[in-house]
């Protein structure tokens, strides 16, 4: 029997809070509050493996990283607009229920198997969107009424004071606070541009109706790297000669007409086409990929779908997002790549009274250009657990979570044979315990020990057995997506798992 995304997502969400990933909605003594999350033991290792690999990558690409306050005063929010235009499209149905709108018709058109591709949701006015509504006949969720037909921009800011009467507010995003220590970056970097800083941390939005589980959060974590150059740099970039002939999904706004056709293009091709406007950009594009490969996404289960002129933030000169095909929600925005032009600098510098301009190597001064890679933690976070979930049988309850080896939480379990030999195989836990993450299980059967590994997602059980003992001085690492059985020396065990795990 086939199952339909809602039965998926709640298969999903029930094993997730029973195996320890993920709980709530939070505080769930108090009832629960929509939009916020614990991160269980096992959850909380899969999203430091998914940060850390964030970490690698952009340090690799020389990116700093950098961490900013969370909250700042209303004339920072001011500035950078999100007081005046960070809003949602809110809709009430007739028994007052709230959503957003966007939202609502994207679940209706998942739920009922029908294609968003052309659709460009994103950018669409209020009448555009009540035309969609009204045209399918969508009822509310939660009651299953019609919606009443108005649409108002719900402001996303979380407000808070500050002393006593300092009015502030929460960051909605990383961004705005990376680029206000600008001029310390530029010192820090000798005025040599281009420069790249990241940054990772919390940030807040006062969602409508959070909907989606982990990927409609009040409360989560953002990873934003920023590229600092001047605008004659994007043109003749010199990383660019390295990625100009790898191949990347590209949907442009144009083919978004019609349907997702699996097109891939090279940077050079996209350039010449004019899909991509210059070399830095393309760059930034191969690198939000590289992240997003390096945290185990597949690659067929990604595209990147560029921005329509309406959708386009005024500011922007382009910009495209990195969408995931999760099996509990179709097509999922994860992570947008945009060129800012010089409109961050420039407003701050505006409201500031302070000149946020770095020296040219030819002499005088100018506002860099930004461009931007904006994603969350969280959503690849579930993007990883949504893929690689595998339900087996429920009868007899076998379920194996198959995340990438180097992406598991936990990944190496120790097992005796028998209880006999738990002395002998807790001594090699221990030893192992120096340099993994691991587990030690000596209850029940060795197969249902094997089950338990396989349904958290553990790639390697080494079971030490009597051979162990007294024979070979080896043990039996199984590993958890074959099924094989290999035989390693202890003495070789510690190098061939991290061979293994890579």
């Amino acid at each position: 029997m086939v199952k339909d995304s809602k039965q998926q997502l709640k298969e999903l969400t029930s094993y997730l809070q029973d195996r320890g990933f993920v709980y709530g909605p939070s505080p769930e003594i108090y009832g629960g509050l929509a939009g916020f999350f614990d991160y269980g033991p096992l959850g909380k290792l899969v999203k430091n493996k998914v940060e850390g690999a964030i970490r690698k990558v952009f340090s690799q690409e020389t990116f700093f990283e950098v961490e900013c306050p969370t909250v700042m005063q209303r004339e920072v929010w001011e500035a950078s607009g999100h007081l005046g235009g960070f809003t949602d499209p809110l809709i009430k149905d007739v028994k007052g229920n709230v959503f957003r709108a966007d939202n609502i018709i994207e679940e209706f058109f998942h739920a009922n198997k029908l294609s968003t591709d052309g659709l460009q949701l994103d950018g669409a006015t209020p009448v555009e969107l009540l035309a969609i509504i009204a045209k399918n006949n969508i009822k509310s969720p939660n009651s299953g009424e019609d919606f009443v037909p108005e649409i108002k921009e719900h402001n996303l800011m979380m407000k808070t004071t500050i002393g006593l009467d300092r009015e502030a507010y929460n960051r909605p995003e990383t961004a705005t606070t990376s680029y206000l220590p600008f001029l310390r970056y530029v010192n820090f970097f000798r005025d040599k541009l281009p420069f790249g800083i990241f940054q990772i941390g919390k940030a807040y939005r006062n969602e409508i109706s959070p909907r989606q589980f982990m990927l409609r959060m009040r409360e989560f974590t953002q990873a934003e790297g920023q590229l600092f150059l001047f605008k004659e740099q994007k043109q003749n970039f010199e990383r660019y000669y390295e990625i100009k002939d790898m191949q990347l999904p590209l949907w442009t706004h144009e083919a978004q007409l019609g349907n997702w056709d699996e097109k891939f293009m090279t940077p050079e091709q996209a350039i010449t086409e004019g899909n991509l406007k210059n070399q830095a950009y393309a760059w930034t594009l191969t690198l939000a990929y590289k992240l997003f490969i390096s945290m185990g996404i597949p690659k067929e289960k990604m595209r990147f779908r560029q921005h329509n002129p309406k959708e386009l933030a005024f500011y922007a000169e382009d910009a495209w997002d990195l969408e995931i095909n999760l099996t509990t929600f179709g097509w999922t925005e994860m992570c947008g790549v945009h060129d800012r032009k010089d409109y961050d600098l420039t407003t701050h510098s505006k409201h500031s009274k302070v000149d946020l301009i770095a020296p040219k190597q030819e002499g005088g001064k100018e506002t860099p250009h930004i461009l931007e890679i904006a994603f969350g933690t969280d959503r690849p976070t579930y993007a990883l657990l949504d893929l690689f979930y595998e339900f087996k049988d429920k009868e007899e309850g076998k379920t194996t979570l198959k995340l990438p080896y180097n992406m598991a939480p936990i990944p190496v379990t120790v097992l005796p044979l028998t209880n006999k030999l738990h002395e002998h195989a807790y001594a090699l836990y221990k030893e192992l315990q120096k340099e993994f993450i691991l587990l030690y299980d000596k209850s029940g059967s060795v197969g249902k020990r094997y089950l338990r590994a396989d349904s958290i997602g553990v790639p390697f059980c080494v079971t030490y057995d009597f051979d162990t003992l007294e024979k070979d001085q080896a043990v039996t690492v199984r590993d958890r997506n074959t099924g094989e059985q290999t035989r390693v020396l202890i003495s070789e065990l510690s190098a061939k798992l991290k061979e293994l795990l890579q």
